[in-house]
């Protein structure tokens, strides 16, 4: 009973993930992170995980030790594959080693050498060389060397270059020599303190002072410029745009960002939902959103006041900056709040918020599917206040005529109650007063006799009436329900477009379009209820039609019911075939008398 609980609470979460890039970290049941990994789109990734029967023994057993799952939402992929690689580094989740096929994380090591060599490795050798990592992401180790690569020549062949060997001429240049890849120091065409001024650089950059590695490239290629010496100051501009590019991608925020806290908070009427990032060294290692419920009417200022508190005691925050999205009042020992502009930090806030708006979406779809008539209720209370009507429209009407060139003109009505179709309260009506096609005259008709008969019967009348036009329909609606009938009824009008699609809610009279965005669930509960009446009179009129079209030339004959008749036709399959056919062969079917009648007829 408890691992039911547990797969729909975890279903729950999994349906509900955004489609959007970012770590997810599973937990087990003591609150154990146990893997974290990364996601271009996680609730695909995710999913995958639940979805099918692992080969591995090692992921099965990862999937059965799930027991709560979170997740933060980034911006671009970069992004994603850094924080994954912080939080690994930071958590050390137990699973996260165990899917590596038992081997240890690589390092990247400079080699203590006279020419030293850079390379991965998963081995440690305690003979002086200089081990950078481990590294947990393999393509972050890789990026890195690539990018070491491009900016140095350096040399990758193994073989003894001391002074005394390169003096004595024991080597020859290889191919990486002749492509340009390394500058052939075994045969002294580099030199010890050229080579191992990028070395230095190397290792600047395997400690990740990228900016450093960079301004010292700006400044050398402007001294270049300067001395008129523009080929070798190109050579150090491309090299410094390659070093750009790789902090653009490599980094979360601005590696100057150091020890700042962010925190932003979205609320409804029931909970507030508070966002905390921590920043370290310009990446994010910490990451939480949790909700506080609404006692009473506490405002969003004394909710975040509130959640800071409670973050930086729980996480132990001893950060002297703290963004925040508006002005508290609230004071702390030796820390500064900021509400950013524009930049880095600005650029934190809206990360922060991205998440927070995310998880409040997330909580109000979980809370919907356990109780559907929640987000019915919540879009009726968007109309409610769009419209501005005193109360909430749990019961609407909607109203469409449909015939051709006045022919056969039918109308319908849908009935909507909670924002779901009350299919047993539909109504057909075939229009009687009206000659030729006059949808004002019919749709006055029908709204006449539907409200005239509720009146009667003392039935139940509608929140809100919809009309399946615009400001004529509105109008003429109108004059039945207000100047007849004496009611005071809400009456709004959905106007399509020249490709017959709902384009914008009227309201009011006169009536002003009421500027609903496309695409919103409200604008789809509308455009449902228009497109609804809309298939219900089509329907009914399509219906009616067809019955006045299969009058055939045996009705009306003295004799031939609806039985015989269907004899007829399928023993003879056509009218032509039945006039062809001699007396005895029709007698053979509905007998003499009526043969002979029919023969006289047709």
């Amino acid at each position: 009973m408890e691992e039911l609980k547990t797969n729909e609470y975890l279903r729950g979460i999994v349906m509900n993930l955004p489609t959007s890039p970012g770590i997810y970290q599973y937990l087990n049941a003591e609150g154990t992170i146990i893997y974290v990994g990364k996601a271009k789109n996680l609730k695909r990734r995710v999913y995958s995980y639940f979805s099918k029967d692992h080969h591995s023994a090692k992921t099965r057993i990862l999937v059965s030790r799930i027991a709560d799952i979170r997740y933060i939402v980034v911006n671009t992929e970069e992004d994603a594959l850094l924080l994954e690689n912080n939080l690994i580094k930071k958590y050390k989740p137990r699973y996260n080693v165990l899917l590596k096929d038992d081997k240890s994380y690589p390092s990247i090591c400079v080699s203590n050498e006279y020419f030293p060599r850079v390379f991965k490795t998963r081995k440690i050798v305690r003979d002086g060389s200089t081990y950078f990592g481990p590294y947990t992401h393999f393509p972050s180790m890789q990026a890195m060397l690539d990018l070491i690569k491009k900016l140095y020549p350096l040399r990758t062949c193994h073989l003894a270059l001391t002074p005394e060997n390169i003096q004595a001429g024991k080597f020859r240049v290889c191919l990486e020599y002749h492509i340009k890849n390394c500058k052939g120091p075994c045969i002294g065409a580099q030199s010890h303190e050229e080579y191992m001024a990028n070395i230095a650089s190397i290792k600047e950059l395997l400690k990740g002072n990228t900016q450093k590695v960079s301004q010292g490239m700006m400044q050398e290629m402007m001294r270049l410029a300067d001395e008129m010496r523009f080929e070798e100051a190109q050579l150090i501009k491309e090299k410094y745009e390659l070093i750009e590019n790789y902090r653009s991608k490599s980094e979360v925020v601005s590696s100057v960002l150091h020890n700042i806290d962010v925190f932003s908070i979205e609320d409804d009427e029931q909970s507030a939902y508070i966002n905390y990032l921590h920043i370290t060294n310009g990446c994010i290692n910490q990451a939480f959103t949790f909700e506080y419920k609404k006692r009473l009417e506490e405002t969003k200022e004394e909710l975040l006041e509130m959640g800071i508190v409670e973050m930086r005691e729980r996480y132990k925050s001893q950060s002297k900056e703290i963004i925040v999205p508006f002005e508290l009042d609230l004071e702390m020992e030796d820390v500064t709040f900021t509400i950013p502009q524009r930049g880095d930090k600005k650029h934190l806030l809206e990360l922060s918020i991205l998440n927070v708006k995310q998880y409040k979406v997330d909580r109000l779809k979980q809370a919907e599917k356990l109780n559907p008539e929640q987000r019915s209720v919540r879009l009726l209370k968007e109309i409610q206040e769009q419209l501005h009507m005193e109360k909430i429209p749990l019961h609407i009407e909607c109203f469409d005529n449909s015939n051709i060139q006045g022919a056969d003109a039918v109308a319908a009505c849908v009935v909507f109650k909670k924002g779901r179709p009350s299919k047993q309260d539909y109504r057909k009506y075939i229009i009687k007063t009206v000659v030729g096609p006059d949808d004002y005259a019919s749709m006055q008709e029908v709204v006449r006799r539907r409200y005239t008969r509720i009146l009667e019967e003392q039935g139940e009348l509608p929140d809100l009436i919809l009309t399946d036009g615009g400001k004529g329909q509105m109008e003429v609606v109108r004059q039945v329900i207000e100047d007849e009938l004496s009611l005071h009824i809400p009456i709004a009008g959905l106007a399509k477009d020249n490709k017959h699609r709902t384009s914008e809610i009227l309201f009011g009279f006169p009536p002003r379009n009421i500027g609903l965005k496309q695409g919103t669930p409200l604008f789809h509960l509308l455009e449902n209820i228009q497109n609804e009446v809309h298939r219900f009179a089509i329907t009914f009129h399509r219906d009616k039609r067809s019955k006045s079209q299969i009058a055939s030339a045996l009705d009306g004959i003295k004799g031939v019911g609806k039985m015989r008749k269907e004899a007829l036709l399928k023993h003879f399959k056509s009218v032509a075939r039945i006039k062809k056919a001699s007396l005895e062969e029709l007698a053979e079917v509905v007998g003499m008398s009526v043969a002979q009648t029919i023969k006289e007829t047709l």
